[in-house]
């Protein structure tokens, strides 16, 4: 009985975090070094000096990378909302740890040891 309250005590905690975090923004900021079009320019030169580095915001829309380039005002200001995106997910992980073992002692099911169906043993001489 007292698993079952530590166990939601840990539940209600995440959540709460959740509540408490803000507005996320995912993906993530990068500087990047780019070369341009114009012929003649630094950045073709062998070696090359690129421009840059830029503060780019790298993320998915779509199931497709998107890219923006951003000030580096900009790149600072987005910064704690891509770190709480990434508590988000750390905090998401610790609530399905915490389901799992919750529903394995309230149900009965053993969700965490492995399942023996569908695996066959291999004959001797095949």
């Amino acid at each position: 009985m007292l698993e079952e309250v530590k166990g939601d005590e840990a539940r209600r905690a995440i959540l709460a975090e959740i509540a408490a975090l803000g507005p996320v923004l995912s993906g993530c900021i990068i500087q990047r070094s780019t070369r341009c079009q114009t012929q003649g320019c630094h950045c073709r030169a062998d070696p090359p000096q690129l421009h840059g580095p830029y503060p780019t915001w790298t993320h998915r829309e779509g199931g497709r990378q998107v890219t923006k380039t951003l000030s580096a005002e900009e790149a600072e200001r987005l910064g704690p909302f891509i770190e709480r995106n990434r508590r988000l997910h750390e905090l998401v992980a610790e609530l399905e740890k915490v389901s799992i073992d919750l529903v394995e002692r309230t149900e009965g099911i053993a969700l965490t040891q492995q399942s023996k169906v569908g695996k066959r043993r291999r004959q001797a001489g095949k």
